[in-house]
């Protein structure tokens, strides 16, 4: 399935401490829990249809980014926002 990666908007579930992309049916998304001023990334899901398209990439981005807002550093429980963090130095002084 080929998509638009820019066309897609990412959903901060803040409530139920999510990040979601929805691609017609699809749902994409990133899990985490704060703990005090700590992000902690615990999951990240990106169905099989969807995958090596960004969509990891752009959910991962977004949550680091409202970390970085939010004043919050990050935990990447996750292998997937783990490896995204170490391929993006400029996210390492979130850790």
């Amino acid at each position: 399935m080929n998509i638009r990666l820019a066309e897609i908007e990412v959903l901060h579930r803040l409530d139920d401490h999510r990040f979601e992309m929805k691609v017609g049916t699809l749902l994409a998304v990133l899990d985490y829990y704060r703990q005090g001023k700590a992000m902690v990334i615990t999951h990240t899901g990106v169905p099989t249809a969807l995958e090596g398209q960004g969509i990891g990439s752009k959910l991962t981005k977004t949550a680091l980014d409202y970390a970085r807002a939010e004043g919050y550093k990050v935990v990447p429980l996750c292998s997937f926002a783990d490896a995204y963090i170490r391929r993006h130095p400029e996210y390492k002084d979130l850790l």
